[in-house]
């Protein structure tokens, strides 16, 4: 499952790469010797993890836009790749409140470009597009949601990525069928933590900006469950089924990727986690936020499709995942080889 070698001389296009779970799978993908073409808007922080990983001497990384389409041909035609693997986005629930028409542009529009640029192309032979596990009508169930149920996201980012699945399985049907057609599969993932991410109005970096600073954690939404996962999980899952759609076609769908029941936590076991590992002192306090936009309270995912199919699992609990982002974040404040953290993590995670 986390077997890396089929990407030693492959070309790959990744959109997304300058982010944080871009900036992982473009280390892991390096590292297995892939010819990786990298398509994204600069570094969306600063900090940023893509500088941090020593990556851009190692990789083709352009700089554009993906709603620019021509940019986006240019460098896609260039790379000729066979595997492209889909992630920019603009990622964040609450700024899609503040932008919605440019969140849509870049969600479902970009993911339009994209499609367009794969149809057009007569090297993919994998496509996979990276969504979000807020594509479903939440329905505040307390058990998972499955590939079958309704999408309808609720705020504007969650909705533009209900409308990227249903662009790219429009696409699938349309354009996609028969012999020589490429692989075209979606992934839907739960929230995903890890050392190197530095978003807003996300728990983690809120929590490592708080202790850098030696100040109290906030914590927004203190009993709003998630699936939480560190990065490793999804960014290797997602080359996984890549792979295997590329060896078997008929593999190709939309799977759900999430940790199990027992690592779906309230924001604040995530924060107790955080403060044990870390130590020091830390703590957070609770300031719910009653004015804000709306957060969905309950999200789950159900995995049985992905475990069935592919034989997959999670490999590490959250308490694992709160110590190895501990352990990245020390590393970082401490002037340390973030590239050589990121491989021993890998190689730890890979086995």
């Amino acid at each position: 499952m986390n077997d890396m070698s089929f990407y030693s001389g492959r070309r790959v296009f990744l959109t997304g790469h300058t982010g944080f779970k871009g900036a992982w799978m473009s280390r892991i993908l390096v590292n297995a010797g892939a010819i990786l073409t990298g398509y994204s808007l600069k570094a969306p922080t600063s900090p940023n993890l893509f500088e941090m990983a020593g990556l851009e001497d190692r990789m083709t990384s352009v700089i554009g836009d993906i709603r620019d389409f021509e940019a986006l041909s240019a460098a896609f035609d260039a790379a000729r790749p066979e595997i492209v693997i889909h992630m920019a986005a603009q990622p964040i629930v609450r700024d899609s409140y503040k932008d919605p028409r440019y969140t849509y542009e870049t969600n479902v529009m970009g993911t339009v470009n994209l499609l367009e640029c794969v149809r057009r192309s007569d090297c993919v032979r994998s496509f996979l597009n990276v969504t979000t596990d807020k594509v479903y009508l939440n329905r505040e169930w307390h058990w998972g949601y499955r590939e079958d149920e309704m999408l309808d996201g609720y705020d504007p980012y969650s909705n533009s990525k209900s409308c990227s699945e249903l662009a790219t399985h429009s696409y699938k049907n349309s354009f996609f069928q028969g012999d020589g057609a490429p692989a075209i599969s979606t992934a839907r993932a739960g929230n995903v933590i890890g050392g190197g991410d530095f978003a807003n109005d996300r728990i983690i970096p809120d929590c490592v900006r708080a202790v850098k600073d030696g100040r109290d954690i906030v914590v927004r939404n203190p009993y709003s469950t998630r699936p939480y996962q560190h990065v490793l999980e999804p960014v290797t899952a997602y080359l996984m089924i890549a792979r295997r759609q590329w060896e078997n076609p008929s593999l190709a769908g939309w799977y759900n990727v999430g940790p199990d029941e027992c690592d779906c936590v309230t924001t604040g076991e995530l924060a107790d986690l955080f403060v044990t590992h870390w130590g020091h002192g830390a703590k957070w306090v609770n300031l719910a936020d009653k004015q804000g936009p709306h957060e969905a309270n309950f999200l789950k995912l159900d995995c049985s499709k992905i475990k069935a199919v592919f034989g997959w699992k999670p490999t590490w609990h959250i308490d694992t995942t709160i110590e190895m982002t501990c352990a990245w974040t020390r590393t970082w404040l401490d002037g340390g080889d973030i590239p050589a953290e990121m491989d021993r993590e890998i190689k730890t995670f890979l086995g």
